[in-house]
């Protein structure tokens, strides 16, 4: 089941003397999380954003109700969370929590080759890392080798022809 609310960042710091916060993204750029009116607590609690503007790699935030150093200073350390309805993804775009976890099978035979743990942004593609038995293979998410992704399934197919030899129980 995909989480509703899905970590944005973490204030890492307060901002001049009127109740700003500095926020370190999570997501895919500061510049993303600037485009929210609201974001939202562990708790689930709303934090309604008054303004917001990038600063170099981080957003200046400053939240509804919070108007001095004092307020702001206790929300230091807290992490912000995004509501999942609040964002329109292009087709063939993913959340990196929903990535997380899924079984990769090989597209033709079923094979398991194990759960993507983790996934890495490198600029040119993502790369994502699948474990099984304490080992971890990378796989570059590109066309010719992720061959679909059901994130509705929990499933990520992979065209093993192309990564030949990177799993060990091949032949």
């Amino acid at each position: 089941m995909k989480k509703e609310y899905l970590e944005a960042g973490k204030i890492v710091g307060i901002h001049a003397l009127k109740g700003e916060v500095r926020i370190d993204p999570w997501c895919d750029s500061a510049e993303f999380l600037s485009r929210f009116k609201r974001l939202f607590s562990a708790d689930g609690d709303e934090m309604k954003v008054k303004s917001a503007r990038v600063h170099k790699n981080i957003v200046i935030v400053h939240f509804d109700g919070i108007d001095t150093p004092e307020k702001a200073q206790q929300t230091v350390g807290m992490v912000v969370y995004i509501y999942r309805r609040d964002v329109r993804l292009p087709e063939g775009v993913y959340f990196v929590q929903d990535i997380i976890g899924l079984r990769a099978l090989d597209e033709d035979s079923g094979t398991e080759y194990g759960t993507v743990t983790d996934v890495f942004q490198t600029g040119a593609n993502d790369v994502y890392q699948i474990s099984k038995n304490g080992k971890d293979y990378l796989i570059p998410k590109i066309p010719e080798v992720v061959a679909d992704i059901d994130t509705e399934n929990g499933i990520i197919k992979i065209n093993t022809k192309i990564v030949r030899g990177l799993f060990e129980d091949e032949d």
